[in-house]
């Protein structure tokens, strides 16, 4: 069996800053080239943030060291790229490291190689693979059946591997040999991989050194910790309720215990069958998890640690749409209680106000989760978002702040606005208003045709001066006001001419009915148009 070297043999699959090409490159050449790269670019979006957590960031940390203060870090993200220096720390460290970095053999990466399953059977490979259907959730008609799991390069495989470490449906799993919690055959209770359980969100640079900077958190070194690859090769006996000793251990957290089992092919080498049995569970989310917002059910003055929560994405809700939580550098209250954003967007604020971060730089956040369906046994929906994030907006007092908190807020109200238009009208034809968790409401297509324009805004406002910032605010809420009134017209004209007709009241026959007056509603959308969106209504008074 040909061995498959994670430091040297091409798996990550990056895209080329000079040309845009993809390429997949062994770890050593995507950390010490890693100004040559832009992003990584997977079969599933879940598996950015696994690689960066359980591959990449550990290793930099680890070789390189975390930046000592802002100082530091300011000098390494100036250079644009690791010196020789630290290349030269990054490939000792993996030559030190390399036999834990190999997908097969006695000690494979992120596995167990002596795993072996009580029932002495194995499971398709599928059961690492997010998008495949598996067990019970196998359609009727699907194009492939269990039997007929998919045959994994070995890059692939190791990619979902990683993923399952950090995204693994919860539930029952395999019973292992020599694991003493197993009940016929099975253990239970298993929670889905820690990152399922956040609204993950990464910083994005323009290179992938600049991610993996915007990444590393400033002066952890004493909660750096240890990666799974410097401990004892892991067994099958795991820990009940577990604590990371730091950062590094977070991030490379064994939450299963995995084996790949390999096969030759006439195509090479393929993992068809896997084990996946029970691994580490955590006993906690330590407060400096660096990946994720956080949410008090309480308002801030009364909130304490243990109300504080990962603040998880919402299926089908642009990221933009919880702006206010991203931009919260310090606790901002909210109608639902107070939310917080996570340390490292904190950080860049920081670093921002010292000028180690400029105003006008392009950071982006990409936003990952994962929906779970009956108890957290199968993947209901994958959510990924990303959006451009202006470094100035990231202090409370700025102008900048007060701006996008406002347009966003402003999105919002439109759409409420819109829902209440229809919800009349329905009642005036004698229907139900459209329920809220059924259907798709206009309200939610203003905010899907306002999305692209929102997103334009984000990306163009940084470095803008006070001026700058109201003529965009302008632009955006004539902008606004189009889109909110081609709605409107949309939903007046999907209502029957007979609702504006007048209508007596029962049991009067002589005096005329109160009329659901096409003026009367008319005129309560513009007063909400000209309230929500002031500076458009006073340019069209003034034209």
């Amino acid at each position: 069996m040909d061995r498959f070297d994670l430091v040297h043999d091409g798996w990550l699959p990056l895209r080329q800053r000079h040309d845009g090409a993809l390429l997949e490159v062994g770890i050593e050449r995507a950390l010490t080239e890693a100004d040559t790269f832009t992003e990584l670019v997977v079969e599933l979006a879940t598996q950015v943030p696994a690689l960066l957590r359980q591959v990449l960031l550990p290793v930099v940390a680890d070789a390189v060291g975390l930046p000592a203060d802002r100082a530091e870090w300011r000098r390494r993200f100036e250079a644009g790229a690791f010196t020789e220096a630290e290349r030269d720390q990054i490939r000792a460290y993996l030559a030190e490291h390399g036999e834990r970095f190999q997908a097969f053999g006695p000690t494979p990466f992120a596995q167990v190689g002596s795993l072996e399953a009580v029932s002495g059977e194995t499971k398709g490979s599928g059961l690492l693979v997010a998008t495949e259907f598996t067990g019970n959730n196998v359609p009727l008609f699907g194009s492939r059946t269990e039997a007929e799991p998919p045959a994994l390069t070995p890059a692939e495989a190791v990619r979902w591997l990683v993923h399952a470490h950090c995204w693994d449906t919860a539930a029952i799993k395999t019973g292992a040999k020599g694991d003493s919690k197993v009940k016929a055959g099975k253990t239970t209770g298993n929670p889905t991989g820690p990152l399922g359980q956040l609204g993950v969100l990464i910083p994005t640079g323009r290179t992938l050194y600049e991610t993996l900077l915007l990444n590393m958190p400033v002066g952890a070194r004493s909660l750096l910790g240890t990666p799974h690859w410097r401990r004892p090769a892991a067994g099958p006996v795991w820990a009940a309720a577990g604590y990371p000793d730091g950062l590094l251990d977070l991030w490379t957290w064994q939450s299963r215990r995995i084996r790949l089992i390999p096969e030759d092919t006439p195509q090479g080498v393929r993992v068809r069958r896997v084990i996946v049995a029970a691994g580490d569970r955590m006993r906690e989310l330590p407060e400096w998890e660096p990946h994720t917002a956080w949410k008090y059910d309480k308002p801030a003055a009364k909130a304490k640690a243990a109300d504080r929560k990962p603040r998880r994405h919402m299926p089908g809700k642009a990221i933009w749409r919880g702006l206010e939580a991203l931009l919260a550098v310090h606790h901002s209250d909210l109608d639902s209680g107070s939310v917080e954003t996570s340390s490292l967007l904190k950080q860049a604020a920081d670093l921002r106000a010292v000028g180690a971060l400029q105003e006008d730089y392009p950071l982006r956040v990409e936003a990952f989760g994962i929906m779970y369906g009956t108890q957290s046994a199968v993947i209901d929906d994958v959510y990924h978002d990303l959006i451009p994030l202006p470094v100035a907006a990231l202090q409370a007092d700025a102008e900048l702040y007060g701006v996008l908190v406002e347009m966003t807020s402003q999105a919002e109200q439109l759409a409420r606005a819109i829902n209440h238009l229809s919800a009349d009208l329905r009642r005036a034809a004698g229907l139900d208003p459209i329920p809220w968790d059924k259907g798709q409401r206009p309200g939610q297509q203003l905010l899907h045709r306002l999305d692209p324009v929102v997103r334009r805004v984000l990306g163009h406002v940084g470095g803008l001066d006070d001026e700058q910032l109201e003529t965009v605010l302008l632009a955006w809420e004539q902008v606004a006001y189009r889109i909110t009134r081609q709605i409107a017209d949309e939903v007046f004209a999907a209502v029957p001419e007979s609702v504006f007709a007048p209508r007596r009241s029962s049991g009067d026959q002589e005096a005329p009915a109160a009329k659901t007056g096409l003026g009367h509603v008319e005129g309560t959308l513009r007063r909400d148009l000209a309230v929500i969106l002031p500076r458009a209504a006073e340019h069209r008074s003034a034209a």
